[in-house]
C-alpha cells in the first residue's frame, strides 16, 4: 500500500501533537510494509505570519494532491484580543473545508473506562457511553453572509442551509447508524429557526429510506442537558455546523478532556483528520499538551481513508494500554494518579509507540507457536 499524507501542524500545540500522530503512522507503515510518504504545509496564524494568508495556495494544492491530511490546530491569542482583525487563522480552516468539499465532521465520543474518574460527571452515568456525532461543515452562520452596519453598532450572520447540504450529511449519519445500534438523533432548533425547520423536514424525508433505523428529533438545548444527564441514550447524533461545534465541545467532558477526542472531516475525496482541541497557546512549547487525540485522529485516518480497520484498532488499543498502565498527561490526571506517571507530550507519545511495538512482538510470538 502506498499513501501520501500531508501534515499541517498549524498553530500552538498543533506543532507538538502532530509529531506523535505522524510517528504512529510511520510505525504502522514500518510494521506492515506500507509505503507512507509525508509532506508538510502552513495554515492558520503560522501561515499569516509567513505569507499574509491563513490558507496559502501552496497548502491547498498540496492538500488536494494528498491521500489524507493530519492537522493540528489553528488560533492565536492576538486575534482573540482584537476582533477587528480581518484576516484570521480560522479562515484557513474554513477555506480548506470548502476547497476540499469536506461537508461531514465525524466526532466519536468514546469513553475509555480507565478515564471514568477524569470526568466531572459521575462514573455510573458515563460508563458505556459511545456516541458518534455528525456535524455538518459547509453551511450555517459560519459560511452565511456577514454584515456590520456603517456605525459598527449592529452586526448579523446569515444562518443558511440548502436541502442538498442537509440531505447528504443525513445519509452519512443513517448509513453509520446501520453499522451501530440503529438509532439517529437529529438536533436542531425548529421551534424558532426556519433553517432548522428545513433541516428537520429533510432529515424526516431521508429517514423514510431507512425504516430499520429509529430516528428522533431534539432541540439543541435539550440535547445539551441530556448529554450530561444520560449520555448513553445516544448512538448517532446528526446536527448543524454551529450546534455540532458547541455540543461536541460539551461532550468532550464525557471523555475527560478535549485532549482525548479525535475527529474526521470527510466529503467525497481527501479526508482531513484532527483533534477537536484548539491551539492552547498558554501551554504551547512546554511539553504539556495531550497527544492522544492526534494519535486517535491518525487511527481514524487509517480506518476511514485507507480502510485499515485492524491497524486502526491496534493504535486505539495501544492508547488503551497506556491508560490502563496508569500513564496520564496533566489534563486527564486525577488526585489518585501516581505523580510519577504524569507525563509530558513527548513521553506520552513515546509510551504509545512502545505499546504499539509490543503488540507486534506479541503477534509475531503467536505466529511462531502456530
Amino acid at each position: 500500500m502506498k499513501k501520501h499524507i500531508l501534515i499541517i501542524p498549524g498553530d500552538g500545540i498543533g506543532q507538538e501533537v502532530t509529531t506523535w500522530g505522524k510517528a504512529v503512522l510511520e510505525q504502522i507503515a514500518s510494521d506492515n510494509g506500507y509505503n507512507f510518504t509525508f509532506d508538510e504545509a502552513l495554515m492558520g496564524h503560522a501561515a499569516i505570519e509567513a505569507t499574509g494568508d491563513p490558507l496559502p495556495e501552496e497548502t491547498l494544492n498540496k492538500a488536494k494532491a494528498s491521500d489524507a491530511i493530519l492537522f493540528g490546530a489553528v488560533g492565536h491569542i492576538k486575534y482573540d484580543n482584537d476582533p477587528t482583525l480581518k484576516v484570521r487563522p480560522e479562515g484557513g480552516l474554513l477555506g480548506i473545508r470548502k476547497g476540499l468539499g469536506l461537508y461531514a465532521n465525524l466526532r466519536p465520543i468514546v469513553l475509555f473506562d480507565e478515564l471514568l474518574e477524569a470526568s466531572s460527571i459521575k462514573p455510573e452515568v458515563l460508563k458505556g457511553t459511545d456516541i458518534l456525532f455528525f456535524r455538518e461543515l459547509t453551511g450555517d452562520a459560519y459560511f452565511g453572509e456577514k454584515k456590520r452596519s456603517e456605525d459598527r453598532n449592529t452586526a448579523s450572520d446569515l444562518m443558511i442551509y440548502h436541502r442538498y447540504e442537509v440531505e447528504r450529511i443525513a445519509i452519512k449519519a443513517f448509513e453509520a447508524a446501520r453499522t451501530r445500534n440503529k438509532k439517529v438523533c437529529s438536533v436542531d432548533k425548529a421551534n424558532v429557526l426556519e433553517s432548522s425547520r428545513l433541516w428537520r423536514e429533510v432529515v424526516q424525508d431521508v429517514a423514510k429510506n431507512y425504516p430499520d433505523v429509529e430516528v428522533t428529533h431534539m432541540f439543541a438545548d435539550t440535547v445539551s442537558m441530556q448529554l450530561i444527564k444520560n449520555p448513553r441514550q445516544f448512538d448517532v447524533i446528526v446536527t448543524t455546523n454551529i450546534f455540532g461545534d458547541l455540543l461536541t465541545d460539551e461532550a468532550s467532558q464525557i471523555a475527560g478532556s478535549m485532549g482525548m477526542l479525535a475527529s474526521a472531516s470527510i466529503g467525497d475525496g481527501t479526508g482531513f483528520f484532527e483533534p477537536i482541541h484548539g491551539s492552547a497557546h498558554d501551554i504551547a512549547g512546554q511539553n504539556k499538551a495531550n497527544p492522544l487525540a492526534s494519535i486517535l485522529s491518525a487511527a481514524l485516518m487509517l480506518e476511514i481513508s485507507f480502510g485499515l480497520k485492524e491497524e486502526a484498532q491496534r493504535v486505539t488499543e495501544a492508547v488503551r494500554q497506556v491508560l490502563k498502565h496508569g500513564y496520564r498527561t496533566g489534563d486527564i490526571a486525577t488526585v489518585n494518579t501516581d505523580r510519577n506517571k504524569i507525563l509530558g507530550t513527548k513521553e506520552m507519545g513515546q509510551q504509545v509507540l512502545t505499546f504499539l511495538k509490543k503488540s507486534v512482538l506479541a503477534e509475531e510470538s503467536k505466529m511462531s507457536l502456530v
